[in-house]
Protein backbone atom coordinates (compact mmCIF):
# COMPACT_ATOMS: atom_id res chain seq x y z
CA UNK A 1 0.00 0.00 0.00
CA UNK A 2 0.90 3.60 -0.88
CA UNK A 3 2.36 5.58 1.91
CA UNK A 4 0.02 7.73 4.07
CA UNK A 5 1.34 11.72 4.71
CA UNK A 6 2.84 11.52 8.11
CA UNK A 7 2.23 14.13 11.11
CA UNK A 8 5.14 15.99 13.23
CA UNK A 9 4.75 12.78 15.25
CA UNK A 10 6.97 9.97 15.75
CA UNK A 11 7.42 6.63 17.16
CA UNK A 12 10.85 7.51 18.98
CA UNK A 13 9.71 10.47 21.04
CA UNK A 14 7.93 8.04 23.34
CA UNK A 15 11.25 6.20 23.86
CA UNK A 16 11.80 2.47 23.24
CA UNK A 17 10.11 0.88 25.74
CA UNK A 18 6.81 2.70 25.05
CA UNK A 19 3.84 -0.03 24.06
CA UNK A 20 2.25 0.10 20.95
CA UNK A 21 -0.55 -1.82 20.95
CA UNK A 22 -4.65 -2.33 19.26
CA UNK A 23 -7.68 -3.76 21.19
CA UNK A 24 -10.81 -5.92 20.95
CA UNK A 25 -13.09 -7.43 22.80
CA UNK A 26 -14.69 -11.27 22.38
CA UNK A 27 -18.46 -10.33 22.46
CA UNK A 28 -17.67 -7.33 19.73
CA UNK A 29 -15.93 -9.06 17.33
CA UNK A 30 -16.20 -13.52 17.15
CA UNK A 31 -19.74 -14.31 16.36
CA UNK A 32 -19.77 -17.75 16.57
CA UNK A 33 -22.57 -17.64 19.45
CA UNK A 34 -23.12 -20.78 19.87
CA UNK A 35 -20.55 -22.58 18.04
CA UNK A 36 -18.38 -25.54 19.43
CA UNK A 37 -20.39 -26.04 22.78
CA UNK A 38 -20.40 -22.21 23.67
CA UNK A 39 -22.98 -20.96 25.87
CA UNK A 40 -25.00 -18.16 25.90
CA UNK A 41 -23.97 -15.00 27.79
CA UNK A 42 -25.67 -12.01 28.83
CA UNK A 43 -24.90 -10.12 25.83
CA UNK A 44 -26.53 -12.82 23.82
CA UNK A 45 -29.98 -12.90 25.80
CA UNK A 46 -29.81 -8.83 26.14
CA UNK A 47 -29.67 -8.55 22.53
CA UNK A 48 -32.12 -10.91 21.32
CA UNK A 49 -34.87 -9.42 23.67
CA UNK A 50 -36.59 -6.53 21.50
CA UNK A 51 -35.64 -2.43 21.71
CA UNK A 52 -32.73 -3.28 23.38
CA UNK A 53 -30.23 -2.47 20.44
CA UNK A 54 -30.26 0.17 17.84
CA UNK A 55 -31.78 -1.72 14.63
CA UNK A 56 -32.56 -4.42 16.56
CA UNK A 57 -28.75 -5.72 15.88
CA UNK A 58 -27.02 -8.53 17.11
CA UNK A 59 -23.90 -10.19 17.41
CA UNK A 60 -24.36 -13.57 16.29
CA UNK A 61 -21.64 -12.94 13.30
CA UNK A 62 -20.16 -9.88 14.70
CA UNK A 63 -16.60 -9.68 12.45
CA UNK A 64 -16.58 -13.40 12.21
CA UNK A 65 -13.44 -13.36 14.34
CA UNK A 66 -13.95 -17.07 15.11
CA UNK A 67 -13.17 -17.89 11.31
CA UNK A 68 -11.64 -15.36 10.00
CA UNK A 69 -9.14 -14.81 12.75
CA UNK A 70 -6.14 -16.00 11.06
CA UNK A 71 -6.66 -13.32 8.63
CA UNK A 72 -6.96 -10.39 10.99
CA UNK A 73 -3.53 -11.42 12.78
CA UNK A 74 -2.33 -11.54 9.70
CA UNK A 75 -3.46 -7.42 9.00
CA UNK A 76 -2.26 -6.66 12.52
CA UNK A 77 0.70 -7.65 11.58
CA UNK A 78 0.29 -5.46 8.31
CA UNK A 79 0.08 -2.54 10.20
CA UNK A 80 3.25 -3.42 12.19
CA UNK A 81 1.30 -3.43 15.60
CA UNK A 82 3.19 -5.22 18.19
CA UNK A 83 1.03 -6.03 21.35
CA UNK A 84 -2.57 -7.41 20.55
CA UNK A 85 -5.32 -6.86 23.83
CA UNK A 86 -8.34 -9.62 23.40
CA UNK A 87 -10.27 -11.13 25.53
CA UNK A 88 -11.78 -14.39 27.03
CA UNK A 89 -15.43 -15.08 26.17
CA UNK A 90 -15.87 -16.72 29.55
CA UNK A 91 -19.61 -19.08 28.51
CA UNK A 92 -16.64 -20.14 25.60
CA UNK A 93 -14.55 -21.34 27.78
CA UNK A 94 -17.47 -22.86 30.86
CA UNK A 95 -20.98 -22.64 28.76
CA UNK A 96 -22.71 -22.97 31.97
CA UNK A 97 -20.07 -20.29 33.91
CA UNK A 98 -18.75 -23.29 36.43
CA UNK A 99 -17.68 -26.84 35.42
CA UNK A 100 -17.67 -28.61 33.01
CA UNK A 101 -14.89 -26.83 31.11
CA UNK A 102 -15.44 -26.99 27.10
CA UNK A 103 -12.32 -28.25 25.27
CA UNK A 104 -12.98 -26.77 22.02
CA UNK A 105 -12.88 -23.20 23.43
CA UNK A 106 -9.55 -23.83 25.26
CA UNK A 107 -8.72 -25.21 22.00
CA UNK A 108 -9.55 -22.06 20.23
CA UNK A 109 -7.63 -19.74 22.36
CA UNK A 110 -4.46 -21.58 22.23
CA UNK A 111 -4.91 -21.37 17.94
CA UNK A 112 -5.47 -17.18 18.81
CA UNK A 113 -2.25 -17.20 21.21
CA UNK A 114 -0.37 -19.00 18.85
CA UNK A 115 -0.72 -17.52 15.69
CA UNK A 116 -0.16 -14.21 17.45
CA UNK A 117 3.04 -15.63 18.69
CA UNK A 118 4.25 -17.08 15.19
CA UNK A 119 3.23 -13.27 13.64
CA UNK A 120 5.73 -11.51 16.25
CA UNK A 121 2.59 -10.21 17.93
CA UNK A 122 2.55 -10.59 21.59
CA UNK A 123 -0.74 -11.16 22.94
CA UNK A 124 -2.48 -9.18 26.24
CA UNK A 125 -5.33 -11.06 27.75
CA UNK A 126 -8.47 -9.53 29.29
CA UNK A 127 -9.98 -12.09 31.01
CA UNK A 128 -13.43 -10.29 31.70
CA UNK A 129 -14.81 -7.71 29.26
CA UNK A 130 -18.31 -8.02 30.16
CA UNK A 131 -20.29 -11.08 28.41
CA UNK A 132 -20.54 -13.13 31.64
CA UNK A 133 -22.11 -16.35 31.22
CA UNK A 134 -26.05 -16.23 31.58
CA UNK A 135 -26.52 -19.44 33.71
CA UNK A 136 -24.82 -17.85 36.06
CA UNK A 137 -26.77 -13.87 35.60
CA UNK A 138 -29.84 -16.71 36.61
CA UNK A 139 -28.24 -16.94 40.07
CA UNK A 140 -27.84 -13.42 40.09
CA UNK A 141 -24.77 -12.77 38.45
CA UNK A 142 -22.74 -9.98 39.79
CA UNK A 143 -25.43 -8.98 42.57
CA UNK A 144 -24.28 -12.08 44.06
CA UNK A 145 -21.30 -12.90 46.38
CA UNK A 146 -20.47 -15.93 44.77
CA UNK A 147 -19.55 -14.63 41.97
CA UNK A 148 -15.87 -13.97 43.34
CA UNK A 149 -15.65 -17.82 43.85
CA UNK A 150 -16.87 -18.51 40.20
CA UNK A 151 -14.69 -15.51 38.59
CA UNK A 152 -11.51 -17.17 40.26
CA UNK A 153 -12.41 -21.15 38.95
CA UNK A 154 -12.51 -19.06 35.21
CA UNK A 155 -9.82 -17.23 36.06
CA UNK A 156 -7.86 -20.66 37.54
CA UNK A 157 -8.42 -22.28 33.76
CA UNK A 158 -7.40 -19.86 31.97
CA UNK A 159 -4.00 -19.35 33.32
CA UNK A 160 -3.91 -23.08 33.77
CA UNK A 161 -4.50 -23.16 29.62
CA UNK A 162 -2.48 -19.95 28.51
CA UNK A 163 0.05 -18.81 31.31
CA UNK A 164 2.75 -20.68 29.48
CA UNK A 165 2.63 -18.29 26.48
CA UNK A 166 0.73 -15.31 27.86
CA UNK A 167 2.46 -13.07 30.44
CA UNK A 168 0.17 -9.85 29.79
CA UNK A 169 -2.76 -10.09 31.84
CA UNK A 170 -6.18 -7.71 32.37
CA UNK A 171 -8.21 -8.79 35.06
CA UNK A 172 -11.18 -6.99 34.46
CA UNK A 173 -12.24 -3.99 31.87
CA UNK A 174 -14.28 -0.92 32.93
CA UNK A 175 -16.20 -2.19 35.91
CA UNK A 176 -17.81 1.56 36.31
CA UNK A 177 -19.48 1.13 32.53
CA UNK A 178 -20.57 -2.18 32.67
CA UNK A 179 -21.84 -1.77 36.66
CA UNK A 180 -23.41 1.09 36.07
CA UNK A 181 -24.98 0.77 32.81
CA UNK A 182 -26.31 -3.57 33.31
CA UNK A 183 -27.01 -3.14 37.15
CA UNK A 184 -27.87 0.71 37.79
CA UNK A 185 -29.37 2.01 34.56
CA UNK A 186 -30.12 -1.06 32.61
CA UNK A 187 -29.33 -0.02 29.39
CA UNK A 188 -26.64 -2.62 29.06
CA UNK A 189 -27.11 -6.61 29.40
CA UNK A 190 -27.99 -7.53 31.96
CA UNK A 191 -30.92 -4.80 32.10
CA UNK A 192 -30.95 -4.90 35.78
CA UNK A 193 -31.77 -1.64 37.63
CA UNK A 194 -31.46 0.57 40.73
CA UNK A 195 -29.11 0.94 43.72
CA UNK A 196 -29.43 -1.92 45.32
CA UNK A 197 -28.15 -4.16 42.06
CA UNK A 198 -25.75 -1.31 41.57
CA UNK A 199 -23.82 -1.55 44.75
CA UNK A 200 -23.84 -5.67 44.89
CA UNK A 201 -22.06 -5.98 41.99
CA UNK A 202 -19.69 -3.04 42.19
CA UNK A 203 -18.48 -4.61 45.85
CA UNK A 204 -18.28 -8.62 44.53
CA UNK A 205 -16.70 -6.86 40.99
CA UNK A 206 -14.07 -4.79 42.84
CA UNK A 207 -13.20 -8.20 44.83
CA UNK A 208 -12.96 -10.50 41.77
CA UNK A 209 -11.04 -7.76 40.66
CA UNK A 210 -8.25 -8.40 43.09
CA UNK A 211 -9.27 -12.49 43.48
CA UNK A 212 -8.05 -12.84 39.99
CA UNK A 213 -4.89 -10.80 40.13
CA UNK A 214 -4.03 -13.40 43.34
CA UNK A 215 -4.70 -16.17 41.10
CA UNK A 216 -2.43 -15.05 38.01
CA UNK A 217 0.39 -13.89 40.57
CA UNK A 218 0.38 -17.14 42.61
CA UNK A 219 0.31 -19.58 38.96
CA UNK A 220 2.55 -16.97 37.12
CA UNK A 221 4.86 -15.02 39.42
CA UNK A 222 6.48 -13.02 36.87
CA UNK A 223 3.07 -12.14 34.95
CA UNK A 224 2.32 -8.72 34.06
CA UNK A 225 -0.47 -8.05 35.85
CA UNK A 226 -3.45 -5.08 35.08
CA UNK A 227 -6.00 -4.09 35.05
CA UNK A 228 -7.98 -0.92 33.29
CA UNK A 229 -10.60 1.47 34.38
CA UNK A 230 -12.75 3.80 32.09
CA UNK A 231 -11.99 7.22 33.21
CA UNK A 232 -13.39 11.08 32.01
CA UNK A 233 -12.10 14.57 32.90
CA UNK A 234 -14.91 15.98 34.23
CA UNK A 235 -15.39 19.78 34.76
CA UNK A 236 -17.91 21.82 36.29
CA UNK A 237 -20.41 24.02 33.63
CA UNK A 238 -19.64 27.10 35.63
CA UNK A 239 -17.61 28.25 38.69
CA UNK A 240 -20.68 28.19 41.18
CA UNK A 241 -19.77 25.97 44.58
CA UNK A 242 -22.75 23.96 43.60
CA UNK A 243 -21.27 22.74 39.92
CA UNK A 244 -18.03 22.25 41.34
CA UNK A 245 -19.59 19.89 44.44
CA UNK A 246 -21.51 18.74 41.75
CA UNK A 247 -18.75 17.87 39.51
CA UNK A 248 -16.52 16.43 42.13
CA UNK A 249 -19.29 13.88 43.12
CA UNK A 250 -19.20 12.33 39.20
CA UNK A 251 -15.63 12.61 39.09
CA UNK A 252 -15.50 10.43 42.59
CA UNK A 253 -18.50 8.23 40.83
CA UNK A 254 -16.55 8.04 37.28
CA UNK A 255 -12.82 8.10 38.69
CA UNK A 256 -12.01 7.01 41.92
CA UNK A 257 -14.99 4.73 43.56
CA UNK A 258 -13.40 1.43 41.73
CA UNK A 259 -9.89 2.18 41.59
CA UNK A 260 -9.47 3.89 45.13
CA UNK A 261 -10.15 0.16 47.06
CA UNK A 262 -7.52 -1.93 44.29
CA UNK A 263 -4.80 1.08 45.83
CA UNK A 264 -5.89 0.22 49.16
CA UNK A 265 -7.68 3.40 50.19
CA UNK A 266 -11.11 2.25 50.18
CA UNK A 267 -14.33 3.24 48.72
CA UNK A 268 -14.46 7.07 48.66
CA UNK A 269 -17.49 7.36 50.92
CA UNK A 270 -16.58 10.60 52.42
CA UNK A 271 -17.29 12.24 49.03
CA UNK A 272 -19.72 10.45 47.46
CA UNK A 273 -22.43 9.32 50.59
CA UNK A 274 -24.42 7.12 48.94
CA UNK A 275 -21.46 5.09 48.52
CA UNK A 276 -22.24 4.12 52.40
CA UNK A 277 -24.83 1.73 51.38
CA UNK A 278 -22.00 -0.23 50.43
CA UNK A 279 -21.29 -1.01 54.10
CA UNK A 280 -24.13 -3.22 54.21
CA UNK A 281 -22.89 -5.58 52.19
CA UNK A 282 -19.14 -5.57 53.26
CA UNK A 283 -18.16 -8.64 55.52
CA UNK A 284 -15.31 -10.22 57.47
CA UNK A 285 -12.01 -9.08 55.83
CA UNK A 286 -13.44 -7.15 52.38
CA UNK A 287 -11.76 -4.42 52.99
CA UNK A 288 -8.43 -6.24 52.85
CA UNK A 289 -9.50 -8.29 50.51
CA UNK A 290 -10.28 -5.55 47.63
CA UNK A 291 -6.80 -4.48 46.91
CA UNK A 292 -3.95 -6.02 44.69
CA UNK A 293 -0.26 -4.48 43.78
CA UNK A 294 -1.12 -4.64 40.03
CA UNK A 295 1.92 -3.91 37.18
CA UNK A 296 -0.10 -1.74 35.22
CA UNK A 297 -3.30 0.01 35.81
CA UNK A 298 -5.06 0.41 32.12
CA UNK A 299 -7.08 3.74 31.70
CA UNK A 300 -9.29 4.13 28.56
CA UNK A 301 -10.03 7.60 27.94
CA UNK A 302 -12.55 9.22 25.30
CA UNK A 303 -14.16 12.33 25.94
CA UNK A 304 -14.62 14.97 29.26
CA UNK A 305 -18.12 15.78 30.28
CA UNK A 306 -18.92 18.97 31.80
CA UNK A 307 -21.46 19.02 35.00
CA UNK A 308 -24.22 20.82 35.99
CA UNK A 309 -25.88 20.66 39.55
CA UNK A 310 -29.13 19.04 39.92
CA UNK A 311 -31.15 18.23 42.55
CA UNK A 312 -33.49 16.23 40.04
CA UNK A 313 -30.55 13.68 39.88
CA UNK A 314 -30.85 11.23 42.74
CA UNK A 315 -27.48 9.94 44.48
CA UNK A 316 -25.01 12.53 42.76
CA UNK A 317 -27.43 15.55 42.39
CA UNK A 318 -25.30 16.42 39.02
CA UNK A 319 -26.51 16.47 35.48
CA UNK A 320 -24.12 15.92 32.43
CA UNK A 321 -24.82 18.48 29.85
CA UNK A 322 -24.35 16.44 26.32
CA UNK A 323 -21.58 17.39 23.62
CA UNK A 324 -24.74 18.87 21.86
CA UNK A 325 -26.16 21.04 24.09
CA UNK A 326 -22.68 22.77 24.51
CA UNK A 327 -22.62 22.82 20.53
CA UNK A 328 -19.16 21.28 20.43
CA UNK A 329 -17.59 19.08 17.69
CA UNK A 330 -18.75 15.18 18.75
CA UNK A 331 -18.14 11.70 17.13
CA UNK A 332 -20.94 9.19 16.62
CA UNK A 333 -20.91 8.48 19.89
CA UNK A 334 -22.20 12.05 21.20
CA UNK A 335 -18.94 12.47 22.58
CA UNK A 336 -17.12 15.54 22.45
CA UNK A 337 -13.97 15.69 21.08
CA UNK A 338 -11.63 17.02 23.69
CA UNK A 339 -7.80 15.43 22.95
CA UNK A 340 -6.74 17.32 26.57
CA UNK A 341 -9.01 15.09 28.40
CA UNK A 342 -5.94 12.44 28.00
CA UNK A 343 -3.83 14.35 29.68
CA UNK A 344 -5.73 15.68 32.47
CA UNK A 345 -6.79 12.02 33.17
CA UNK A 346 -3.00 11.37 33.31
CA UNK A 347 -2.44 13.95 35.64
CA UNK A 348 -5.16 12.66 37.96
CA UNK A 349 -4.33 9.38 38.16
CA UNK A 350 -0.07 9.92 38.17
CA UNK A 351 -0.86 11.37 41.66
CA UNK A 352 -1.69 8.23 43.54
CA UNK A 353 1.89 6.96 44.38
CA UNK A 354 1.04 3.46 44.59
CA UNK A 355 0.35 2.91 40.86
CA UNK A 356 3.53 1.57 39.38
CA UNK A 357 3.05 1.99 35.83
CA UNK A 358 -0.10 3.44 33.39
CA UNK A 359 -0.96 2.10 30.13
CA UNK A 360 -3.64 3.67 27.60
CA UNK A 361 -5.44 0.48 26.93
CA UNK A 362 -8.19 2.13 24.92
CA UNK A 363 -8.87 5.36 23.00
CA UNK A 364 -10.22 6.00 19.57
CA UNK A 365 -13.24 7.10 18.44
CA UNK A 366 -16.74 6.76 16.16
CA UNK A 367 -17.13 8.07 12.56
CA UNK A 368 -19.34 8.01 9.50
CA UNK A 369 -17.17 5.87 7.27
CA UNK A 370 -17.76 5.66 3.88
CA UNK A 371 -15.99 3.30 1.34
CA UNK A 372 -15.40 4.61 -1.63
CA UNK A 373 -13.83 3.00 -4.49
CA UNK A 374 -11.76 0.43 -2.11
CA UNK A 375 -10.90 3.24 0.41
CA UNK A 376 -12.17 5.02 3.54
CA UNK A 377 -10.56 7.99 4.01
CA UNK A 378 -11.46 8.64 8.03
CA UNK A 379 -9.35 11.68 8.53
CA UNK A 380 -10.97 12.63 11.02
CA UNK A 381 -10.22 9.72 12.82
CA UNK A 382 -6.29 9.96 12.38
CA UNK A 383 -6.60 13.26 12.99
CA UNK A 384 -8.22 11.78 16.69
CA UNK A 385 -5.18 9.51 17.49
CA UNK A 386 -2.81 12.36 16.37
CA UNK A 387 -4.25 14.45 19.16
CA UNK A 388 -4.51 12.24 21.58
CA UNK A 389 -0.61 11.39 21.13
CA UNK A 390 0.07 14.88 21.14
CA UNK A 391 -1.05 14.75 24.73
CA UNK A 392 0.81 11.76 25.73
CA UNK A 393 3.89 13.62 24.58
CA UNK A 394 2.56 16.91 26.31
CA UNK A 395 2.41 14.32 29.41
CA UNK A 396 5.78 12.42 29.13
CA UNK A 397 7.72 16.28 28.91
CA UNK A 398 6.09 17.36 31.85
CA UNK A 399 7.05 14.29 33.92
CA UNK A 400 3.72 12.45 34.12
CA UNK A 401 4.28 8.54 33.76
CA UNK A 402 2.75 6.63 30.92
CA UNK A 403 3.80 3.66 29.35
CA UNK A 404 1.93 2.58 26.57
CA UNK A 405 -1.20 3.56 23.74
CA UNK A 406 -3.75 0.77 22.63
CA UNK A 407 -6.47 2.26 19.81
CA UNK A 408 -9.55 1.36 20.45
CA UNK A 409 -10.15 -0.74 17.79
CA UNK A 410 -8.89 -3.06 15.44
CA UNK A 411 -11.90 -3.37 13.12
CA UNK A 412 -15.22 -2.12 13.02
CA UNK A 413 -17.58 -4.28 14.87
CA UNK A 414 -20.87 -4.40 17.78
CA UNK A 415 -20.82 -1.92 20.06
CA UNK A 416 -22.70 -2.77 22.36
CA UNK A 417 -26.43 -1.19 22.40
CA UNK A 418 -25.27 1.06 19.60
CA UNK A 419 -25.08 -2.52 17.39
CA UNK A 420 -23.04 -1.82 14.39
CA UNK A 421 -23.75 2.08 13.62
CA UNK A 422 -20.76 3.57 15.48
CA UNK A 423 -17.57 2.29 13.73
CA UNK A 424 -14.50 2.90 15.79
CA UNK A 425 -12.30 0.20 13.68
CA UNK A 426 -8.77 1.35 11.94
CA UNK A 427 -10.20 -1.27 9.53
CA UNK A 428 -13.23 -1.43 7.76
CA UNK A 429 -15.76 -4.30 7.98
CA UNK A 430 -18.66 -4.80 5.29
CA UNK A 431 -20.77 -6.95 7.95
CA UNK A 432 -22.85 -8.25 4.81
CA UNK A 433 -19.58 -10.12 3.49
CA UNK A 434 -17.03 -9.39 6.13
CA UNK A 435 -14.73 -7.58 3.50
CA UNK A 436 -11.66 -6.05 5.26
CA UNK A 437 -10.39 -2.75 4.38
CA UNK A 438 -7.66 -0.83 6.14
CA UNK A 439 -8.89 2.92 6.67
CA UNK A 440 -6.70 6.11 5.92
CA UNK A 441 -6.02 6.04 10.11
CA UNK A 442 -4.58 2.16 10.11
CA UNK A 443 -2.36 3.42 6.90
CA UNK A 444 -1.37 5.93 9.07
CA UNK A 445 -0.39 4.23 11.88
CA UNK A 446 1.47 1.75 9.92
CA UNK A 447 3.56 4.02 8.71
CA UNK A 448 4.22 5.78 12.08
CA UNK A 449 5.03 2.44 13.99
CA UNK A 450 7.50 1.53 10.67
Amino acid sequence: MNKVETSFLHKNQFGDDFLWGVSTAAFQIEGAHDTDGKGPSIWDVFTSQKGKIKNGHHASTACDFYNSYQNDIDLIRELNIPNFRFSISWPRIMPAGVPPINQAGIAYYNKIIDALLLAGIEPWITLYHWDLPHNLELKGGWTNRESVNWFSAYVEICVQNFGDRVKNWMVINEPSVFTGAGYFLGIHAPGKKGITNYLKAMHHVTLATAAGAKIIRNRIPDAHIGTTFSCTHIEPATQSPKDIEAAKRVDTLLNRTFIEPILGLGYPQADLPVLKKLNAYIVEDDLNNLSFDFDFIGLQCYTREVVKSSLLIPYIGAELISAEKRNVISTDMGWEVYPPALYEVLKKFNAYNSIKKIIITENGAAFPDTLKNGKVYDIKRTHYIQDHLEQILKAKKDGLHVDGYFVWTLTDNFEWAEGYNARFGLIHVDFDTQQRTIKHSGLWFKDFLS
